[in-house]
This record gives structure tokens, sequence and C-alpha cells, in this order.
């Protein structure tokens, strides 16, 4: 453990170590959720055209999933591992490149983040199947947001990784839950409509 521990650490210092002042901007305002409202518009736009009366089944799977990746790796990862963000780490001050003296929270694993994007591109993989090749892109969307956190001084690479995981897992238990809701649900009014 140690020595993963050790390799996080290197990674984090050599990709936190690419800083330019021009993208120190971009990178705070990519790191947050409003820059990224134009496209969870466009999801959503996707997913009324397609799912229609059943628009209800894919925002609560990701109502789900946001949840469940959230509270994971917030209120439960980082009180309990209690493993100092790299910015908040004082063996590494006066190293770790930090932006507009933007340092987060204490603890920063597993990162909530990485666990809410990839959340998010997990389920549209599997709601948007159909469009598989345009929603890929939706994963560079979650590992570019992971890099603006490690640009940032926030997390280590380990940190990102296991929130990755999370996401996923998350996602693939609310697509599941959904199912079995909405399966209960037709169920519930094929009975209604036969009875009648």
């Amino acid at each position: 453990m140690e020595e993963i521990l050790e390799f996080d650490k290197e990674l984090f210092l050599d990709l936190n170590s690419y800083h330019n002042e021009w993208l120190d901007q971009l990178m705070m305002f990519f790191s947050s959720t409003p820059a990224w409202i134009p496209l969870y518009l466009i999801l959503l736009y996707a997913i009324i055209r397609i799912y229609k009366k059943n628009t209800w089944v894919v925002l609560f799977a990701a109502t789900i999933t946001i949840l469940l990746a959230d509270q994971i790796t917030s209120s439960f990862m980082k009180p309990f591992f209690e493993r100092l963000r790299p910015s908040h780490e004082p063996e590494l001050a006066g190293v770790v490149n930090i932006v507009d003296q933007y340092r987060g929270g204490k603890y920063g694993f597993a990162s909530s983040h990485a666990g809410n994007t990839f959340g998010v591109a997990t389920l549209m993989w599997i709601f948007l199947k159909d469009y598989r090749p345009w929603i890929g892109i939706l994963f560079f969307w979650a590992l570019f947001v992971g890099y603006t956190r490690i640009y940032l001084g926030v997390h280590y690479p380990g940190d990102i990784l296991v929130g990755q995981l999370i996401g996923f897992l998350s996602a693939l238990a609310a697509y599941f839950l959904s199912m079995l809701i909405k399966k209960f649900i037709d169920r519930q009014r094929a009975l209604r409509s036969g009875s009648q």
C-alpha cells in the first residue's frame, strides 16, 4: 500500500507540474458545475426526444447515480479514510501548484467530481446506446474533469480513479433499480387496465 501511495503522489506531482497562467482560470471554470450546464441541457433534450413519457426513468436513474456517488465519496469515504488532499498535505507545501488559493475541503479520497461525472457518462452510455459513438465523448469529459482536479492540486490520481469506479458502480446500481421500478409500475398499469 505504501508503494501505491508513493506512486500516486509522484504521478500527481508530475501531472500537477504542468501549469500555465492562461490555463489556470480555464481549469477553474471547467472544474465547476456551471461550466457543464449546456452539456446537461443537450443530454436532457436528447433524453426527452428519445424516451418521451419514460423520461422519468432516466432522470430517476441519473438522480440515484449522483446521490449514490456523491454520498459514498463525500459522506462516507472522505471522513472514513481521512486522506489529506495534496493542497492540505504539509509534506507537499510549496510544491503543489494551487490556483487562486483554492484548496478544497480537508480530505480528498475519493473524488466526488470524478464519481459524479463518470457515473453520468456510464448511465448515458447505457440509456443512449444507439448514439454510443457520440455518447462515448462523455467519458473524455469525465476524464477531463478529473484532470482539472489534479491540475488545481486538490486530488491525487488515485482519488480520481477510485471516484470513477464508484461512479461506474453507482450508475449500474441506479440503472437496475430504475428498471425494476419501471417494470413494477408497468405491471401495475397492465393489471389495472386488465381489470377494467
